[in-house]
């Protein structure tokens, strides 16, 4: 075991208030036997329910990163920054977010360090906004670490990517995959509220840190709930369609 660690982690990303893909992956962390829970960013945005999700994230997560679309919510990012369809969402999350989640996100940084494991919302270079979705940025990230793991989230696909020699070597995860933690390893868990990389279940990652292995999961969730919710709360249609094409 990693002194200092818990053994198993859950490592959860981009939860987006979407609260029944939360719960769906936190009932079967907890099948899986998690130490603890760590997320790495953008508990809101997007989705129906922010302050049920904040409130869960809190009391499960010992490591809880922020993201883009929390910073755009708290004021510290410019809602121009997003498309009309994330900045009607940011706007509508503004107005309804709790005191006690808003201070609940206050209190996160874009990045964090546990022993042999570095975090990031999105990259070591630019900690809140760059996808990890090219051999440059996984190779960038990889050079300016230099912890065993490096986790990141932000683009909503699950990603194991190492350095072989001089190349980047690895790709997409989908459910099932499993990594023996030789080497160093950038891990991307994928998204629990809007998975992009076409399969639609709530993404998570369990990480072994006694063994050195990680292995991503995929839950069914009943997506039709969140798209009833996202709709009665007036947000925009196109972002609660994509959630059943997980686009």
């Amino acid at each position: 075991m990693v002194a200092g660690l818990p053994m198993r982690v859950a490592v959860i990303s981009d939860i987006h208030a979407n609260y029944h893909a939360l719960e769906s992956v936190l009932a079967d962390a907890e099948t899986a036997r998690v130490d603890t829970v760590w997320c790495l960013g953008d508990t809101v945005g997007y989705g129906p329910c922010p302050n049920e999700c904040c409130d869960a994230v809190a009391a499960r997560a010992d490591q809880c990163l922020v993201g883009n679309h929390d910073l755009v919510v708290l004021g510290e990012l410019a809602v121009s920054d997003f498309n009309d369809d994330a900045a009607a969402a940011a706007k509508w999350t503004d107005s309804v977010l709790s005191e006690g989640a808003r201070t609940f996100l206050s209190g996160l940084k874009p990045l964090a360090k546990a022993e042999g494991v570095d975090l990031f919302h999105a990259s070591a270079r630019d900690p809140v906004w760059e996808y990890v979705l090219t051999e440059d940025a996984a190779r960038a990230t990889l050079e300016v670490t230099d912890a065993p793991v490096v986790l990141v989230g932000h683009s909503h696909v699950a990603l194991a990517l190492t350095l072989d020699a001089d190349a980047v070597a690895g790709g997409l995860a989908p459910a099932g995959t499993e990594v023996e933690l030789r080497g160093r390893w950038l891990l991307n868990p994928g998204s629990v509220g809007q998975p992009r990389d076409g399969d639609p279940r709530a993404a998570w990652l369990l990480l072994d840190l006694d063994r050195m292995f990680a292995e991503f999961h995929r839950v069914a969730y009943p997506v039709e709930r969140t798209q009833t919710e996202m709709r009665e709360r007036g947000l925009p249609r196109a972002l609660a369609a994509r959630l059943e094409r997980g686009e």
